[in-house]
């Protein structure tokens, strides 16, 4: 069986913390080919992982003949311009969260998608849990008939990352996370890009809803960014949101993500830090499923593994797809908007 070949656009943390070793990982897999800014990065990257190729230039990465797919794990805001420029070379896409920064940026890429008919896949690692699973199948089955309300919190321990004055989680790491992507909050940065993106996007997934309107209100690090936030939803079937978190969390605390959805018929209850996952009826009946998970864990290799399977021509289920990074892109601009001029913001309706 022929290896797929995999590109790398961005090499920094993430990249080399996760996405490369995990790649490698899987049989029949070659990271071919990285690019980065800096020459004396790439060149640590190339020694400690084998890889044949390193460029500082993506167009250069995106010109080869030795690669199948593209894994963009730039900074926040180059992902729309890295993303796009491969699906126009005919590539096929992971792109990391957020997908784009704007809801413009947004559609233009759902747009590109389909046009294109490639594989786009955000790696959300929670939507390949067993929460995911339990909760989708309970909404596609009605067992709490048509939703009404939603609950989505999200908590993390990344103050200092976020405020750019550290990174604790990457003190042990290859190469620690640039700062401006996660706390200047020209680029992007900040707790809703950064964090409450993974949330919504399993949130999102499990009930396939669209927001229409949003406000919102953020507390905000000593760099400008929201360090924690409450958006208030209004989805496009009538159901009303309460979305949000912090990422202030005390170091090495489990990662908090509660996701209640309230139907006319019950509701569902997933628990990433406990972890459970409950449905309630109000015919009294109820269901409690062990999601077999570690405490408040996360972890992303299904997204790359699912994103080679897609490559490969496997019939296998992108449980983060393009229309579901829209929407949840829809959101957070709205919601960053709406902090900054203080009243409701409407998301544009899509045909």
């Amino acid at each position: 069986m022929a290896r797929t070949r995999i590109g790398v656009i961005g090499a920094g943390w993430w990249a080399t913390e996760s996405h490369i070793p995990v790649l490698q990982a899987l049989p029949d897999v070659e990271v071919t080919c990285i690019c980065g800014l800096e020459p004396e990065h790439l060149r640590k990257v190339q020694l400690k992982f084998g890889i044949p190729y390193v460029t500082q230039d993506y167009k250069e990465l995106l010109s080869r003949k030795d690669v199948d797919g593209v894994v963009v794990s730039s900074p926040h805001a180059l992902h729309y311009q890295h993303a796009s420029a491969a699906l126009e070379r005919g590539f096929p896409v992971l792109c990391e969260k957020p997908m784009a920064l704007s809801a413009s940026e947004a559609k233009a890429l759902a747009d590109l998608v389909e046009a294109k008919g490639l594989p786009f896949l955000i790696p959300y690692g929670w939507n390949y849990s067993s929460l995911s699973t339990l909760g989708r199948k309970a909404i596609e089955d009605g067992d709490v008939g048509e939703i009404e309300h939603v609950l989505c919190h999200m908590g993390s321990p990344l103050r200092d990352l976020l405020s750019g004055t550290g990174a604790w989680v990457a003190e042990k790491s290859m190469f620690t996370p640039n700062q401006g992507t996660w706390s200047d909050v020209s680029t992007g940065g900040g707790f809703a890009n950064g964090q409450l993106t993974h949330a919504l996007g399993l949130m999102l997934w499990i009930t396939g809803l669209q927001a229409s309107q949003v406000f919102a209100m953020v507390g905000r690090s000593e760099s400008g960014s929201d360090l924690y936030n409450s958006i208030s939803c209004r989805f496009t079937n009538g159901a009303t949101g309460m979305l949000g978190g912090a990422g202030t969390m005390p170091r090495q605390s489990p990662f908090q993500v509660d996701i209640r959805i309230f139907g006319n018929k019950g509701m569902v209850v997933l628990d990433v830090e406990r972890p459970r996952f409950e449905i309630y009826r109000n015919d009294g009946t109820s269901v409690s499923t062990d999601p077999c998970r570690t405490s408040g864990s996360y972890e992303c290799v299904e997204p790359l593994k699912t994103f080679v399977e897609l490559i490969q021509g496997k019939a296998v289920e992108n449980r983060s797809p393009v229309w579901l990074g829209k929407r949840v892109v829809d959101i957070l601009d709205a919601a960053l908007r709406s902090a900054n001029t203080g009243i409701v913001e409407t998301i544009a309706r899509v045909a």
